[in-house]
């Protein structure tokens, strides 16, 4: 339903440490006008010009919080994600990107935010892989953007 405001258009860019850059991040939203818990926020099925980023090297930044990995996350049972709030995925890729325009193809991974499906209990001891549908929620397809990387030395 919100695919289309999932990720801010202008927030692709490069992350640099200690003058390397070492990968690259952009803002999110959540697709649910509920919000969810953190907990229940399963990370993102995540594509770059065909090059896909798994769960395994992405982090979450939300609440003003530390970036943490999604099984950071996983414990985070009563902190809320709320719908207008923006989070930042960060992607830990030597090299980042190259400045210049690019397919970002994305899908949220959420366990149910309310109710309970028969596949809760599998979905809490072996959650789904993003980009499978399983756990997807409100955002059933993946949905591709395309983002402008600019290399400015300020947003750095």
């Amino acid at each position: 339903m919100f695919d289309n405001f999932l990720i801010r258009s202008d927030s692709l860019r490069n992350e640099t440490r200690d003058g390397q850059i070492v990968g690259f991040s952009l803002a999110v939203r959540h697709a649910n006008y509920r919000g969810v818990f953190l907990s229940l926020h399963n990370g993102y099925f995540l594509e770059v010009d065909g090059v896909n980023y798994p769960t395994s090297i992405q982090a979450f930044e939300i609440n003003g919080r530390e970036p943490r990995s999604f099984e950071e996350t996983k414990q985070a049972v009563w902190e809320h994600w709320d719908y207008d709030d923006e989070g930042i995925l960060h992607v830990a890729a030597p090299g980042g990107l190259i400045p210049g325009d690019h397919t970002v193809r994305l899908q949220q991974s959420v366990l149910a935010a309310y109710g309970y499906l028969p596949t809760d209990e599998e979905f809490v001891k072996n959650p789904p892989i993003p980009g499978t549908g399983a756990g997807s929620e409100k955002t059933p397809q993946i949905v591709s953007y395309q983002l402008t990387l600019n290399d400015d030395e300020d947003d750095r």
